[in-house]
Parts: structure tokens; C-alpha cells; sequence
């Protein structure tokens, strides 16, 4: 007959057992959600914002179990706390709201509630006509065993212990509500079980929706080839702000390098008064830190973030990580940068495509720690002038662990910065960088042309787990991208693509010009011709034939309707006719749903927008569509038989959008 050796040799030669507390795994936490790639990046939300977690929480045996979520900023030492409740089969839910931008944690508790286990033992056995009398003794000790951590609590256990001294009635003092509530914050939790820790990123509104305007500020003034100042910046503000942005981004705003500057259309030769390109970064007066002479001094810089705000618009720059052959670095830091067996510095590539006016940071070089300083001190630069977004060039360029590094330092200090990722590039690249902690991604809407395409991709978006992480921004055109679609220069092209973008989208963005109808290509390619990317350019900015008036129309309907400065909550409609799309938004409470179908070929179309589906909250309660009032003219129409029907005349209006009306 063999005998069990003693525990602790069982510890020694198994390893076991627990080297800390006895209860640590009583409990198996599961499946939490939301989460990205199990917790290694953030899960993302607005500030103020409810946040649903939902757990598998289980352990063995029939006693009861409770759960908590924990949340903290990350630079805090103190966790908040909110119940979890069971939903069913070991699901559990709960909700917490972080109040303030910034990163944050967020964990799992769970634990026996003893008390609770006892009482319904108690119950079932006197239900069964058993003795309790001992039963009750065992819940009057752990009563004097507990550590209330409220007067109310402690005032609710000791009556409790009091009136079952006296009268002996463990219903009427032992087994009440008000007992097993006291008891639940009060008892000791032996076995509590904590989650690994998750890391949620709390932004502020404007990371998540807004519309923007995109230009190129040596382009704004009012006399052909002559240099704009932050001064006709200023002068046009009033117009930006009156169509209704709220971001209003800045390519560049650099001294620009000489040596191999660019001529127009991308010349490799520039003639004596080209401009060059402003992603040409850098000469003799300065780099990314530095404004181009003509363009003004940091003083009129400041003016223009004041006058901006002033009109209800914030400015972005672009963060564009290359430098000219003349910028300071080269002189000062040339370890930074990569040079060939001959000794020269390496140019820019994108094989075959050379780019001969920048070079690009080494951030493997000896030196890598210098040079990633110094990047981050350059942003930590424009955030002093007032600059809290930034659009950036090309990120899937450069290493993932120097953004990564980059924006968690900035927002530890500098929570309200947003970085918005320009990259066209492949998916789950895109992706990768969305998870990395760029607040904002472009997509690849630009070139999602049909109605099965954009159902798709969108679905895509608003799925999980993109939903958690990845911000869509849609741009309709940019500098570098025309796209052949708007090569016709059609006007219902230029409304269906922006109705299509400040519709479906939260953010979605625009290029200067766009409201004129600016479609002139380089033949065959989705690049403008004579681009201001490589020349200075004066518009008429109401030249007739503008679509100012219908981009006016769009950015007061989102500002009107919460719902449509939202992505996820997003569906779309059954229209039997495949060059129209149907869709429906509605805000978290579902008090405010919008509707629209938007036509994506130049016919007329009448369809049929089916509303069987959709329901208004008001007054607590779920209540069908009965009208719909269009959220342009302000037209009502009613709605019978579930739906209504339409007729769209692209040549007019190609999107037919309503607020939904109970």
C-alpha cells in the first residue's frame, strides 16, 4: 500500500500548484470581447462613449460566481470598477464608459460570491422542509466576517446580525435582498480570478467623424504664378467653413529643396521659377521644423490655427517622413541615410519609379535612436504651434515599430493628437497599421465603383473585428489620384461620389478643385494633368458650374444627424436595381435613423426603398417608419406598405436621403 507523499513534495516535484494565492484559476475567463489580436493592440472608442464587454466565465462545481470589469488610464494607479451580469450559459456582460482621451486598460474579475451560494442553499433547503438551523449560524459568521467598505453596507449587515440575535428569524434579517446586496461588496474573495489586461484607446470625437478639405497653401492666392501667403489662407476660411468642413488639411508647408527639384508634370528638369514639390522637404532655411519663406513666419502660421478655430475648423498637416538632398539632416546627420557602393546617397525608390528630389531615413542606421527622437520632436513641435492632426505620408513605408512607438509617446502626453494613415497599399498592411494606433485610415474607396463592390467593402469595415480598430476615411480624389471615373468631368459623378462618401463614411475628405469639377488627367493614367503638386495654381473659387451649393447641403445633413458621423452602425437596403444603392444609419439609442439610396449610373431610376425592417426608439418604445422627411429640401413623405417608392434623376440629384419619422 503506498502512501501520498506530503503537499509540498507534491509542489516540488509537479509544480502544480499555485505559488501565490489558493484560489488563483479557480475561474476561467474566455472569449472576451471586444479585444484586437487577443490584447496586443487597443481596442478603440470615443471618450464618453459605453463600452459592451461580454466574457465566458466559468469554473467547477455549482456555486455562484460574480464578475466585475476593471478600467484605468494607463498613467493611473486607481481601477474603476461596473457589475457584470450573467446573460446565460457562462456568457456574461457589462458596460463601462471612460470619460477621459487617453489609454486605457481594461481587465476581468471574477470570484465566488459566498454569501450568495449560502443563501441559496438556505432557500432551497428550507423550500425542501429541511433543518437550517446550523445554516443559519454559518451565515450569521460570515455576516461578522465581512469588511463593509460603505456606511450603508456596514449599517445593513450589523442590523442584520442584530435581528437575528434577538428573534432568531433568518428570513426576516438573514436571507433579505437588501442582506445578500450588502454581503456582495463585503465579504472576502478568496479565489478571485483576474483576466489579463487589455488595452482600450479613448479618443476624442473628431477622431472617428469630421469632413475634410484638402490643400495646398502656395496655391490660394489671387495673382497667376505668384506664391500664396498663410495670409490667403486666412481670406479663404470663410468660404472652407461655409460648405460645411471641419478639418481642413495642409500638404507641406516646408522650405522646399532645390537640388533635383522637380519641373511640371513631374519633370525631371524644373525650370527657374517651378516651385518644386512640397514633399521635397528641406534646404539651407530648414526642415520639417522650418515654414516655407514665402509662405510666412510661425507667427502667421499661429494666426491661422487661431482664425481657423475661430471659423469652426482645425488644421491637419502632413507628417511626410523624407527629406531633400539640401535639408539640414543630410549635413548635420548623414549616418541617417543610406548610401550605394559608390558612396552616393540612396534616392527614394518605388522600383522602377525614382524619386531624385527626396532621400529617405535610414531607421536601422547606427544611430536609429537619434533619428527616431527627432522625428517625434518634430511633431511635438507643431502640436506646441496648436496642430492636433496629422495626415501621414506613406507609413507603410516605414517600420511598423517606429510608429507604434511614435504615437503611443505622443498621445501619453498629447491625447487629443489623431494620426490619419495615407496608405494605398495592401490590406492587411492597411490593417496593421490601424491596429499600430493610427486614429484614421485611408481605404480603398476611391476605386469602389460598383454597387456590390462598395456592399462588400463596407461590410468589410463595419465587421469584426474591424469595427474595433480600423476608422475609415474616405477621400473622393486626392493630389495624386484622379480617378477615371471623374475624368468625364460629369457634375453627377462628383455628387453621387461625395453623397456616397459623407454618407457611408464617419470622416470622409475632398481636394480643393473637386467642387469646381477639376478632371483634366494625364492620358491614361488616374494623375492630374499640369498638377499643382509641381506648380503654383489661382482659381476662380465660384466659378460657375461649381458644385459648392450640393457639398453645402451634404456636410449640414451630417452635422444635423448623428447618425451619419458613425460608420458601424451601418446596413444596408434590398434595391432591385443594381446601379442604386439603399442604406440605413441609426445612432447607438436609435433615436436618430437616416435613410438614402444613391445612384451610381447616370439614368433615371424609380425603386423601391423598403422600410419593413427599420425601427425608431421614442419614449422607451420601438416604433415602425410611418414618414420620412428628406434631409436636404425638408420635403415629408408618408410611408405605406413598408416602403416608398422613388425616382432619382442623377442630372438633378443622384441621392435621395430622409430622416426617418415615427
Amino acid at each position: 500500500m503506498s502512501v501520498l507523499p506530503p503537499i509540498k513534495k507534491l509542489e516540488q516535484q509537479s509544480g502544480a500548484f499555485p505559488a501565490s494565492l489558493p484560489g488563483r484559476g479557480v475561474f476561467h475567463i474566455e472569449d472576451v470581447f471586444p479585444r484586437v489580436d487577443d490584447g496586443r493592440f487597443p481596442v478603440k472608442r470615443i471618450a464618453g462613449e459605453p463600452v459592451e464587454v461580454w466574457a465566458d466565465i466559468f469554473r467547477g462545481g455549482h456555486d455562484i460566481a460574480a464578475a466585475a470589469i476593471c478600467w484605468r488610464l494607463e498613467t493611473d494607479s486607481e481601477w474603476q470598477r461596473a457589475p457584470m451580469r450573467l446573460h446565460g450559459n457562462d456568457r456574461w456582460t457589462g458596460t463601462f464608459t471612460p470619460q477621459t482621451v487617453g489609454r486605457h486598460l481594461y481587465v476581468i474579475e471574477a470570484w465566488t460570491d459566498a454569501f450568495a451560494t449560502w443563501r441559496h442553499g438556505v432557500m432551497a433547503k428550507m423550500d425542501a422542509g429541511q433543518d437550517v438551523s446550523l445554516d443559519a449560524l454559518e451565515g450569521a459568521a460570515m455576516m461578522t466576517r465581512a469588511d463593509p467598505h460603505d456606511k450603508a453596507s456596514a449599517l445593513t449587515i450589523t442590523s442584520a446580525c442584530e435581528a437575528f440575535l434577538q428573534n432568531g428569524d433568518i428570513v426576516a434579517s438573514l436571507l433579505t435582498d437588501e442582506a445578500e446586496h450588502a454581503m456582495a461588496a463585503s465579504q472576502p474573495r478568496t479565489d478571485l480570478t483576474q483576466s489579463k489586461s487589455f488595452p482600450l484607446m479613448a479618443d476624442r470625437a473628431r477622431a472617428v467623424e469630421g469632413a475634410w478639405y484638402e490643400m495646398i497653401p502656395r496655391s490660394q492666392g489671387t495673382v497667376p504664378g505668384q506664391h500664396g501667403t498663410f495670409r490667403d489662407c486666412i481670406a479663404r476660411l470663410p468660404d472652407i467653413a461655409a460648405m460645411g468642413f471641419d478639418v481642413l488639411y495642409f500638404t507641406p508647408i516646408h522650405p522646399i529643396g532645390h537640388t533635383n527639384r522637380k519641373g511640371r508634370n513631374n519633370a525631371l528638369k524644373a525650370m527657374q521659377d517651378d516651385p518644386g514639390s512640397p514633399y521635397a522637404i528641406g534646404d539651407e532655411s530648414g526642415g520639417h521644423d522650418a515654414i516655407h519663406p514665402e509662405l510666412g513666419t510661425l507667427d502667421d502660421f499661429r494666426d491661422l490655427v487661431r482664425e481657423a478655430k475661430d471659423h469652426g475648423l482645425e488644421i491637419a498637416l502632413d507628417f511626410a517622413v523624407q527629406c531633400s538632398p539640401d535639408h539640414p539632416w543630410l549635413k548635420q546627420h548623414p549616418n541617417w541615410f543610406k548610401r550605394r557602393p559608390d558612396g552616393s546617397m540612396r534616392y527614394a525608390e518605388n522600383t522602377p519609379k525614382k524619386y531624385e528630389d527626396i532621400h529617405n531615413p535610414d531607421f536601422e542606421c547606427d544611430n536609429a535612436q537619434a533619428l527616431w527622437h527627432a522625428l517625434r520632436d518634430v511633431i511635438r513641435f507643431w502640436v506646441d504651434q496648436g496642430v492636433a492632426i496629422f495626415r501621414v505620408d506613406n507609413p507603410h513605408t516605414k517600420p511598423f515599430p517606429f510608429w507604434e512607438w511614435l504615437i503611443n509617446d505622443i498621445q501619453l502626453q498629447h491625447p487629443n493628437v489623431i494620426f490619419l494613415a495615407e496608405a494605398f497599399t495592401r490590406p492587411k498592411l492597411m490593417k496593421g497599421l490601424a491596429k499600430l494606433g493610427f486614429s484614421q485610415s485611408y481605404t480603398y474607396f476611391t476605386w469602389r465603383t460598383s454597387k456590390w463592390e462598395m456592399q462588400e467593402y463596407l461590410s468589410e469595415l463595419t465587421g469584426y473585428p474591424e469595427r474595433e480598430y480600423y476608422r475609415p476615411n474616405f477621400f473622393v480624389n486626392t493630389p495624386d489620384i484622379l480617378p477615371f471615373h471623374l475624368q468625364g468631368g460629369e457634375p453627377w459623378m462628383f455628387k453621387s461620389r461625395v453623397a456616397l462618401a459623407a454618407m457611408l463614411s464617419a470622416s470622409y475628405g475632398i481636394y480643393n478643385g473637386f467642387e469646381l469639377l477639376e478632371h483634366e488627367p494625364i492620358p491614361g493614367k488616374e494623375e492630374y494633368l499640369n498638377s499643382e503638386k509641381y506648380e503654383i495654381k489661382v482659381r476662380d473659387w465660384s466659378a460657375p458650374g461649381n458644385i459648392k451649393d450640393y457639398i453645402t447641403g451634404i456636410n449640414r445633413a451630417r452635422r444635423a444627424n448623428a447618425a451619419l458621423r458613425q460608420t458601424a452602425r451601418l446596413n444596408f437596403l434590398t434595391i432591385d436595381d443594381d446601379a442604386v444603392l439603399g442604406f440605413a444609419k441609426s445612432t447607438a439609442d436609435e433615436s436618430n435613423v437616416v435613410v438614402g439610396a444613391i445612384a451610381m449610373s447616370r439614368d433615371p431610376h424609380t425603386v423601391w426603398l423598403p422600410l419593413g425592417g427599420i425601427n425608431l426608439r421614442h419614449d422607451n418604445q420601438h416604433l415602425p417608419v410611418a414618414a420620412l422627411e428628406n434631409i436636404i429640401t425638408g420635403e415629408r413623405h408618408g410611408v405605406e406598405w413598408g416602403g416608398i417608392h422613388l425616382r432619382i434623376d442623377p442630372a438633378r440629384d443622384p441621392a435621395a436621403l430622409f430622416r426617418c419619422l415615427a
